[in-house]
């Protein structure tokens, strides 16, 4: 193999259990071949290499994939800090690249939190907070009932019922009908969507405030932070609400292509008034979503 074909896999593929992914990134196949030969080589439990052949697209976050060697199989277990997860790689997102977060956020909940995971996937977020913080209760949404699935299947594995409420849904929905004013803290691991549901997920926290754990994927230029952009753009959205609020942290996760960069921002929301709380209750008009955005 070229030196420059091997170059290019360096952190490009991602391991699920026992499936490999590598990017495509317009090679030929006799190269993925290659790659996949080294890849298993490196990684021995690995049984099957796909290729994935283009962005994660659509409501339900899939990405397209090629089988490219091995065992013709898209459904594996990841293990992941003592969890299991069972998914199918076809059918549902999954990253373990976001191993170090889970277990982030899972350390700062205290005591008897009830939690709002907006974004679910097949659970993992949820489930390692119940496995590894005192939590009291969790909501775990997602709008792929393929995902739900799956996250009830790893519920049940994890041993987290009881903890871990799976709910097939839209999160805008299931905040404004079920959760309104219910939770301690709120998961918003969807960069592509956090921004239109942030609204809602002030919506859910009680009147004392709480947390939200906000993502986001920003492109920037050269002389640009995208912290501050990130944080530029929530402060204005939360401005626009009337919510008294604090960024105690934020940190670039990962960058995910050439200048985008994934953030992530922990999010303290004070106690909110009665006038933020007409705000958050009444549909924007078309004027106010143009301002916020």
């Amino acid at each position: 193999m070229k030196p420059q074909t091997l170059s290019r896999i360096h952190n490009a593929y991602d391991v699920i259990g026992d499936i490999a992914i590598i990017r495509q990134n317009g090679l030929t196949r006799k190269e993925a071949e290659m790659i996949a030969k080294t890849v298993m080589g490196i990684h021995r439990n690995v049984k099957t290499v796909l290729a994935q052949t283009g962005a994660v697209e659509g409501t339900l976050r899939l990405r397209k994939l090629e089988y490219i060697a091995g065992e013709k199989n898209t459904e594996t277990v990841h293990r992941e800090s003592g969890c299991l997860f069972r998914v199918d790689v076809e059918k549902c997102y999954f990253s373990p690249r976001l191993f170090f977060e889970r277990m982030r956020i899972a350390s700062q909940v205290e005591n008897d939190e009830t939690a709002f995971n907006m974004f679910a996937g097949v659970g993992c977020f949820s489930i390692i907070m119940a496995k590894h913080s005192p939590v009291k209760k969790i909501y775990s949404v997602d709008i792929n009932p393929a995902a739900v699935k799956y996250m009830q299947e790893n519920i049940r594995l994890n041993g987290t019922l009881g903890k871990v409420t799976p709910i097939l849904g839209d999160s805008k929905e299931i905040a404004e009908n079920m959760l309104p004013r219910s939770v301690d803290r709120v998961l918003m691991p969807l960069p592509e969507k956090a921004l239109d549901y942030l609204p809602h997920a002030v919506m859910t926290l009680t009147k004392k405030g709480g947390w939200i754990h906000y993502y986001d994927s920003e492109h920037v230029d050269k002389n640009e932070d995208p912290l501050k952009k990130v944080q530029s753009k929530v402060a204005k959205r939360l401005a626009a609400l009337g919510i008294v609020f604090r960024i105690n942290n934020a940190r670039i996760v990962r960058t995910t292509g050439p200048n985008w960069h994934q953030v992530v921002l922990d999010i303290l929301v004070s106690q909110i008034s009665s006038t933020s709380e007409s705000v958050l209750y009444r549909p924007p008009a078309k004027g106010d979503a143009e301002k916020t955005t």
